[in-house]
């Protein structure tokens, strides 16, 4: 009995802080940012000066040798998917929050911002296996439901499968969405899914960071563990040749991240465990949303 008061407690809190955020620093700003865009197809008209240079439609371009724009009718309702690593290293955290904890938070932002709206909100969770999924569905008890997934789903496995996620969101979401994928993405391998789904849909990917993942604290020796792995490792910190292969590893995979959504066409931000999610989400949106 305790447990579920002090899951219900969790959940609120989570709750009243997502709220809280949405409603004094996200008023307006997710609308304008996905509303506006309008996500479905209509027509193509001629460009004109100022129009966005990513609506050129190519081949209409190349057959009538002027330059021509497509048109999209905005939606009235969208549909949000939370696409969510739940891998063995999403329980990492050496500060005040475990990245998982970081998840649930942006998570929350944003699927309360989506009922705000009146929209839609889908839940993926994922390993190397899809471990959960919630169709998309309007209302508070879907979304406190989805909350109360990303706080308490207990994984089946450890490891991280990107293509298999990727693939199984192509097959269940058909229609243009908005796409949240959320990972420390520890992964190689996976640009063919990025580009699949980001021709579809608004693919947005956050990545997410413990401080110590890019850089340890030269306190001498440490024993390392791979969460996914089960791998072990002594290290000593102090080590400059040591922090340099560190640094330098982390910063080679965090730039291929970046660059393989980026020649997908597809969004990316960064956020660190010690950073407000919701700063680092009202960061995004400003910078996203679509000049009028």
């Amino acid at each position: 009995m305790k447990e579920t008061i002090d899951a219900f407690q969790r959940i609120r809190r989570l709750q009243i802080k997502a709220l809280h955020y949405v409603q004094d620093l996200f008023s307006g700003i997710y609308r304008s940012t996905f509303k506006g865009k309008g996500l479905e197809f209509e027509d193509v008209r001629e460009y004109q000066p100022g129009d966005d240079i990513r609506t050129i439609d190519w081949n209409v371009t190349a057959r009538s040798q002027h330059p021509f724009v497509k048109n999209f009718r905005e939606e009235r309702e969208l549909t949000l998917n939370l696409v969510v690593d739940i891998s063995a290293s999403s329980r990492y955290g050496h500060s005040t929050l475990l990245k998982s904890e970081l998840i649930a938070e942006l998570a929350a932002i944003l699927a309360f911002s989506a009922i705000k709206n009146q929209d839609k909100v889908g839940l993926l969770l994922f390993t190397n296996e899809i471990e959960l999924y919630l169709p998309p569905k309007k209302g508070l008890r879907h979304v406190l439901r989805v909350i109360r997934e990303l706080l308490y789903f207990q994984p089946k496995h450890m490891g991280t499968d990107l293509p298999k996620a990727l693939s199984f969101l192509g097959k269940v979401q058909r229609k243009k969405a908005i796409c949240f994928l959320i990972s420390d993405f520890l992964a190689n391998n996976f640009e063919r899914q990025v580009s699949v789904i980001a021709k579809r849909h608004a693919l947005i990917a956050i990545h997410v960071f413990d401080v110590y993942e890019k850089k340890f604290a030269p306190q001498g020796l440490f024993a390392l563990r791979d969460l996914e792995t089960d791998k072990e490792a002594i290290i000593d910190t102090s080590n400059s040749l040591v922090q340099n292969h560190f640094q330098k590893q982390a910063q080679e995979q965090e730039r291929y991240v970046k660059q393989l959504f980026e020649r997908a066409g597809a969004d990316y931000t960064t956020i660190h465990t010690d950073e407000s999610p919701a700063d680092a989400l009202q960061r995004f949106f400003r910078l996203r949303r679509p000049k009028r």
